[in-house]
This record gives C-alpha cells, sequence and structure tokens, in this order.
C-alpha cells in the first residue's frame, strides 16, 4: 500500500497484468500482448491471501524454479482480491483431487511438461536473437556491397606502353636501364659480339 501511494504521488502507474488460475498454476500475462510475464506453478506457491483490511489487495508466495528463492507477488485488483484468493483455493483442491485419482503421475507429467514449455521458451527467445543477428549482417553487407560498387567501377590502369617495361632486361639486350640525364637518353651502347676472332 505504502508502494501504490509513493508511486501515485511520483505519477507513475502500476502496471496492469491478466491473471490466468488453472489446476496448474498462475500466470502473469501482458493484457495486451498476452505474453506470459511469469507462470508460477502450482505445487511451487506456498501461501495465498487477501488483505482483510483493503478488498483490493492480494498476494501470493511462490518459489522461484530457477534462483530457488522465494517471490512475493502482490497485486491490486478491482476490489475482488478474496475472489481471486478463493479461485486459487479452489486450482488447489481440484489439482488434490486430480493428484489423488492419477496416484501421483500427473505431478510428474507436469513437471515434464513445464521443464519443456521452459526450454521451448529459451529456444524461441535463442532463435529471435539469432534472427536480428542474422538481419544485421545481411544489412552490413548490402552498406559495403553498395560501399564497394563506385570503386569496382573504376577501370583498371591500362599497361605502360614504354619500351624499358616491354623488353626484359637482360645482359645482352642493347637496351639500359641506367637513369637518364637532363631529361635525355643516354647514347646506346653498343653490342659486344659474341664472336671474337678466334
Amino acid at each position: 500500500q505504502f508502494a501504490r501511494h509513493i508511486k501515485k504521488s511520483e505519477g507513475q502507474k502500476t502496471p496492469k497484468v491478466e491473471l490466468q488460475i488453472s489446476i496448474y498454476g498462475v500466470k502473469i500475462l501482458d493484457p495486451k500482448t498476452k505474453e506470459v510475464q511469469h507462470n508460477c506453478q502450482l505445487h511451487r506457491i506456498s501461501f495465498c491471501a487477501d488483505d482483510k483490511t483493503d478488498k483490493r489487495i492480494f498476494t501470493f508466495i511462490c518459489k522461484d524454479s530457477e534462483s530457488n528463492k522465494h517471490l512475493c507477488y502482490v497485486f491490486d485488483s478491482e476490489k475482488c482480491a478474496e475472489e481471486i484468493t478463493l479461485t486459487i483455493g479452489q486450482a488447489f483442491d481440484l489439482a488434490y483431487r486430480k493428484f489423488l485419482e492419477s496416484g501421483g503421475k500427473d505431478v510428474e507429467t507436469r513437471k515434464q511438461i513445464a521443464g519443456l514449455q521452459k526450454r521451448i521458451q529459451e529456444l524461441e527467445t535463442e532463435n529471435a536473437e539469432l534472427k536480428n543477428k542474422v538481419q544485421d549482417l545481411e544489412n552490413q553487407l548490402r552498406i559495403t556491397q553498395v560501399h564497394a560498387s563506385p570503386a569496382g567501377s573504376v577501370t583498371p590502369k591500362s599497361p605502360s606502353t614504354d619500351i624499358f617495361d616491354m623488353v626484359p632486361f637482360s645482359p645482352i639486350s642493347p637496351q639500359s636501364s641506367t637513369p637518364t640525364r637532363n631529361g635525355t637518353q643516354p647514347p646506346p651502347v653498343p653490342s659486344r659480339s659474341t664472336e671474337i676472332s678466334k
């Protein structure tokens, strides 16, 4: 109640949620998207009560499956806290009857189903993250291709037709690769005759 008054004085609103109560547990959903925010299995709920002085407030305590901590969930309802608490109590009664009828097998099945549902949720989250990564990589690839195409369209330099490039240097070659002086080419060196008179 104190937290509610503080939030109201600060202009904050308590987020609205939707409850689904069944013999398997209490699901807390987003009222618009119907996304499950919390799934409190019935066998993990250890306490449930409404506030006798305020008909709007009810609460239950549930042991978290991951952290093994007891979490207290408090709700501000539209003056129907007692009815919601009684409904959760009825869910407990029905679940216990079903447990007696099935000889305890149903509890193990429910635990397995809950484990599989949790794994499915984890895989769906992982799948969504991977889809986002693939999308980011595709976007980066498109940007890289757009930037690379103008550079790729530049025509390659035509090969030089300079005589020095065309004639390979060899000791026998009449062309010399020595640098020129004052922009003029030095006179050609006479070739040595390989035939020397004997």
